[in-house]
């Protein structure tokens, strides 16, 4: 054999470097979709530390900052797909995967036991985007303008909707304290009905949100079509213009939910010893600190573009993100936890059901006109810190139980 004859053909190694250039072409992309991306030197960081058994605050600290770039890769990476599928089947896909992360998360707390902890971070995302990223919508977008005006009719739309949720979880709740639990029989029983309450609640909620693609996506889309348009020119002003192909959006979409999946059962796994050193509730962690885990990528997105004075986009994405976790995460997760025997009802406590009713009725009175300012958005904000410090202080049923015991 000739020593000056290469192994590989010319073509070959041609190949070779055209291929590997258009993946680290694809990298550059995805990574200039959003500012937190450059956050994922923690996704090996928190890999490394969750496989080698280190402290479960570090494990717990490094995957949660993990998790937020990948959230903003897998959101990025279904847009560009439903982006290539379509105007309906997009939707569709935005709709479904919309909320990746936050079923992955809660998928993997209901499947380790945590119901409190899957509860919690659904309240939590519908508080947050409520409260905190509307408010910070008015304030980035208001404080050099007078007023900002959105669709009114979509926004009194999605108000109604969430005005739907809030009563299905509102209904559990009564229903619950209007039945007494004098002995741990009726207890029993009560709950039983409660969960099958819930149950056929959660049915109910997801054939709303089947009306509701429906109503977005054909009988009256042109309500939400320049809320498409913003969007795309929106993620072009990120990349420059450079699109994924579907085979790329594809490999980014199984790989970034694989290392979700990852991080998010190190994340999971460590909350019980997080709770026990930390001194934080169960109930603080999912409904305030989780929430951020999957939301900070679109809390981003919906300040920017708050600030170029698109809130349409804006509000399309905090509330419509609020939308899918009431309408169709939260009573997917009861269906599931049916599925796997895990019991997980529509009952939360009435502090939780009280903040909720709170965040629906102050943002229901904020759309209801078509106009927003800078004070609004400081008054969301406000309100929401007030329901965080609240819940900060408020104890576990378990804490509750020991301080009762010992007194």
């Amino acid at each position: 054999m000739d020593t000056n004859t290469p192994l590989l053909p010319q073509s070959a190694r041609s190949q070779k470097r055209s291929v590997l250039q258009a993946i680290w072409r694809d990298i550059k992309i995805v990574f200039r979709s959003s500012p937190v991306n450059y956050l994922a030197i923690f996704v090996p960081l928190g890999l490394f530390f969750g496989y080698g058994h280190f402290s479960d605050t570090w494990v717990f600290v490094l995957n949660f900052i993990a998790i937020i770039p990948l959230a903003a890769m897998l959101a990025y990476a279904t847009e560009e797909l439903a982006d290539k599928a379509g105007s309906t089947l997009g939707g569709l896909l935005n709709a479904t995967l919309g909320n990746a992360v936050e079923l992955i998360v809660s998928i993997i707390a209901l499947a380790k036991g945590q119901v409190t902890i899957v509860q919690a971070s659904m309240l939590g995302s519908i508080l947050s985007n409520l409260l905190l990223v509307v408010g910070f919508c008015f304030v980035a977008g208001g404080y050099n303008r007078e007023f900002q005006r959105f669709n009114q009719t979509a926004a009194q739309t999605m108000s109604s909707l969430l005005a739907i949720s809030c009563a299905s979880l509102l209904i559990p709740a009564a229903f619950r304290l209007s039945l007494p639990d004098n002995n741990k029989r009726q207890d029993l029983l009560i709950n039983e009905k409660l969960l099958e309450l819930s149950r056929g609640t959660s049915i109910v909620l997801l054939i709303v949100y089947v009306l509701f693609l429906w109503f977005q996506l054909k009988t009256h889309h042109h309500l939400f079509e320049q809320r498409e348009v913003e969007t795309d020119r929106a993620v072009d002003q990120h990349t420059k213009g450079s699109k994924l192909s579907i085979k790329s959006s594809l490999s980014f979409l199984a790989a970034t939910t694989v290392l979700v999946s990852l991080c998010a059962d190190f994340l999971v796994g460590s909350i019980d010893n997080v709770v026990a050193t930390s001194g934080l509730s169960k109930t603080f962690i999912g409904l305030i600190v989780i929430p951020i885990v999957g939301n900070a990528a679109e809390h981003v997105t919906a300040v920017i573009v708050a600030k170029k004075d698109k809130m349409d986009l804006a509000l399309g994405v905090a509330i419509g993100s609020s939308l899918q976790i009431s309408l169709f995460v939260t009573p997917f997760m009861v269906l599931v936890g049916w599925a796997i025997g895990v019991p997980m009802n529509l009952s939360f406590s009435p502090f939780e059901t009280t903040t909720l009713f709170i965040a629906v009725f102050l943002s229901n009175y904020l759309l209801q006109d078509g106009e927003s300012h800078w004070l609004e958005g400081a008054m969301s904000i406000v309100t929401y810190v007030l329901i965080a410090m609240a819940f900060y202080y408020l104890p576990d049923e378990n804490t509750m139980g020991s301080l009762m015991f010992s007194t």
